[in-house]
């Protein structure tokens, strides 16, 4: 079995050389950036909607930005929270839609060249089903930083009109965590199971979708904790260190879904192989 799973590990490593799982890794980093900014867009615009407080409003660029900024930024956000757009509400939702899925067509070439397929679908179908994913990856965004980051606030608002035990208290914040998990993984599955020009079995998605979440976990828990202890970027590159962070940040994610995908792929031939010879001699190639 160690064997049979270090052959493995050796020929996930090969075609993730073969097929520069890097530079598509950066395609995908490249693209989800572009979306940032159709997305601040939209958020611009749907503040006006929110009902925000003015006051409460000035009060938080007051408390987060020093004296002389905040004065130049007061009449901008006046503006931005009593005036509602309707034009430029469309407009970062189509911008939002169409550069996130552009990110969703690098994931789709990244999984054909996992599986070495060729891309058949039509523009429109490839499209439809990239704007699709995109919306499902959303969401697991949403539940990903929702739950642990939220789950706090949401379980000071149930027991302050609920008899919440303290057992009951530490199995609901061990169950957000949980709950991100699972939700991550299982969109993870659905994307790994759709993107590719290829029908295969459902549980041939499930390796790359557990390795992928555990991955981008690890991944942002550690480049945070790095960030925020060790790489002063702030220091070095100015007011564009952010976006240094955001870029990696965004090509580690990638490069963790690339990941993926190549241990499905692998997975999926000898498992494939394997039907067709029978037994598990000599399965993996060396």
């Amino acid at each position: 079995m160690k064997d049979k799973l270090l052959r493995y590990g050796k020929k996930v490593f090969r075609e993730f050389q073969n097929d520069q799982a890097t530079g598509l890794a950066a395609q995908q980093a490249y693209y989800y950036m572009l979306a940032i900014f159709p997305m601040l867009i939209l958020l611009v615009a749907i503040v006006p909607y929110l009902n925000i407080q003015p006051e409460t409003a000035l009060q938080f660029v007051d408390n987060v930005l020093p004296p002389e900024s905040a004065e130049l930024l007061r009449d901008n956000v006046l503006r931005i929270i009593t005036e509602r757009n309707g034009g430029l509400l469309t407009f970062g939702i189509i911008g939002t839609i169409w550069s996130a899925s552009n990110g969703m067509n690098a994931f789709i070439k990244a999984m054909n060249t996992a599986f070495d397929v060729e891309e058949t679908r039509s523009f429109i179908k490839a499209r439809l089903l990239s704007i699709l994913m995109t919306f499902a990856l959303i969401v697991a965004f949403v539940v990903a930083l929702l739950l642990p980051v939220f789950g706090r606030v949401i379980l000071d608002f149930l027991t302050s009109f609920l008899p919440i035990s303290g057992g009951m208290e530490t199995l609901i914040s061990i169950m957000r965590w949980v709950i991100a998990f699972t939700v991550i993984i299982a969109v993870l599955v659905l994307l790994y199971r759709v993107a590719p020009n290829k029908k295969y079995p459902w549980k041939h998605v499930l390796p790359g979708a557990i390795f992928a979440t555990i991955m981008w976990q690890l991944i942002s828990l550690g480049f945070s904790f790095y960030v925020s202890n060790f790489g002063n970027y702030s220091a070095t590159y100015g007011s564009i260190g952010g976006v240094i962070v955001l870029m990696l940040w965004l090509f580690l994610t990638g490069l963790a879904l690339v990941i993926g995908g190549e241990i499905n792929a692998v997975y999926h031939h000898e498992k494939d192989r394997e039907r067709k010879f029978g037994g598990d001699k000599h399965v993996i190639t060396p």
